[in-house]
């Protein structure tokens, strides 16, 4: 199961200096190349411009007169939207919103993120309690909030297929080609090797320590329910050592952030009524 969690702090970073880029072009006194409804272009807003455009690969030719064009479209875009006041648009205000909420975490914690290390002994005592498993499954769908009918008939089926892998595990395969309702299904459910965090909590649990050719009882995450087949634990010495730094990585700055957060609400009138969820 692949869990996205996306928290780009390079993203975060960009937007922050988006945020402040009118600002520091209006105090800068250099020279204007071009001009807009009475609003000026600054030369060192062009060569920003061009300097990042350069890091691009596009279909079309890198030129100053494209930069240029593109910097005067922006401007007539901008002035056009606050001609049709679209600052007040409630989803304009909400991604506003969004900009203002990574700039000031972009800010606050750029200090303590650059710090962060990840040694190879932590990738390795990682590695030693998150193992990377190929599986296959046979999964079940139901939905994100089904009726108890709906759970009830899904876990009948899951059990009756289960009863009958007890018995020949060696249908495992054709089994979850039959019945399986994911895209891994004419593959006998083989979902390959995947690491920890693309894996529901429920679904890495019934899995971890086990040992090759093992098949659950069903297990039930917020997809459906799944019965699952370790097919192999991948050696530590065959891992992606960069992406296990990365996924320790953002453990840390997960941290980081989480602490952040605690103590902001520390500072600040926080209610929570919990019976109203």
């Amino acid at each position: 199961m692949k869990i996205c969690k996306i928290k780009s702090f390079c993203i975060v970073t960009l937007l922050l200096a988006f945020v402040c880029q009118t600002s520091l072009y209006a105090a800068t006194k250099d020279t204007i190349v071009a001009t807009v409804e009475g609003q000026n272009i600054y030369k060192s807003e062009f060569d920003q411009s061009w300097a990042q455009s350069a890091l691009f690969l596009s279909n079309e030719k890198l030129s100053k007169e494209k930069v240029l064009k593109d910097l005067i479209n922006r401007k007539l875009g901008i002035i056009k939207a606050y001609k049709d006041k679209l600052e007040k648009d409630e989803l304009v205000q909400r991604k506003m919103e969004d900009v203002l909420y990574h700039a000031q975490i972009s800010k606050d914690l750029e200090p303590l993120l650059k710090d962060i290390r990840v040694s190879d002994d932590e990738v390795k005592k990682y590695y030693d309690q998150n193992k990377e498993y190929r599986t296959a499954q046979i999964l079940l769908r139901i939905r994100a909030t089904p009726s108890d009918v709906e759970v009830k008939a899904a876990l009948k089926h899951a059990l009756e297929l289960y009863d009958i892998l007890k018995k020949n595990p060696e249908k495992f395969s054709e089994l979850a080609n039959k019945y399986s309702q994911m895209d891994s299904a004419p593959t006998g459910g083989d979902t390959g090797f995947q690491p920890v965090v693309r894996l529901a909590p429920e679904y890495f649990k019934a899995i971890n320590g086990k040992p090759e050719g093992y098949i659950t009882t069903p297990v039930r995450t917020q997809f459906g329910i799944h019965i699952i087949k370790v097919i192999a634990v991948k050696p530590v010495d065959q891992i992606n050592t960069d992406m296990y730094k990365k996924i320790i990585y953002d453990q840390k700055r997960d941290k980081i952030l989480d602490e952040y957060f605690v103590t902001l609400q520390k500072k600040s009138s926080v209610k929570i009524f919990k019976e109203r969820l």
